[in-house]
């Protein structure tokens, strides 16, 4: 599978949009191809860490934040289960959950309960040492700012502190594992 031709079937190449997803992913697959070669003790697999890294904000266009060029109509928390929509569409399951595992450092029933969130009520926690790494790596970039410019682990725990004791928890616990 070519991860780019997916990406090319839903956002028109070249757009703003198009160049913030793909610098985006870009940023985050080196990253975590980084974590799976200095932890051969893993196990990862580095072809699928490829592929998913590349994918797993596929459902942003979808989702209104123009801010990063999306004009679509859903909030966009709403991204990660729309990605996981759109790649079981296309039959690729296993990266579809990874549209839906990546954001924070997963999200529970409960948070998603608690903060009433516009997804469906169900574990959107990352599972696998593939998701965990590219959830993991995806922290370190925006679409926002600078593409390619890692955020350094302080800036990350800071700015999840307001999403929970046990975000920055996960996230300090996945330092130690991968870095």
């Amino acid at each position: 599978m070519n991860p780019q031709d997916i990406i090319n079937k839903y956002y028109s190449v070249g757009s703003p949009l198009w160049v913030t997803l793909t610098g985006h992913s870009k940023a985050v697959r080196d990253k975590a191809l980084e974590i799976v070669q200095k932890h051969p003790e893993l196990q990862a697999d580095s072809g699928f860490v490829s592929e998913a890294s590349m994918l797993h904000d596929i459902g942003i266009y979808l989702t209104h934040a123009p801010g990063i060029h999306c004009q679509g109509k859903h909030p966009y928390i709403c991204h990660g289960y729309l990605g996981r929509q759109l790649l079981e569409k296309e039959a690729y399951y296993k990266h579809a959950l990874v549209c839906e595992r990546h954001t924070g450092t997963g999200l529970t029933v409960n948070d998603i309960q608690t903060q009433s969130l516009p997804i469906p009520h169900r574990s959107m926690v990352p599972v696998s040492i593939e998701e965990q790494i590219i959830c993991f790596a995806d922290k370190f970039y925006s679409k926002s700012k600078e593409l390619s410019k890692a955020k350094s682990v302080d800036k990350i725990i800071k700015s999840m502190r307001k999403h929970g004791d046990h975000q920055v928890t996960q996230f300090k616990k996945w330092c130690d594992l991968f870095l």
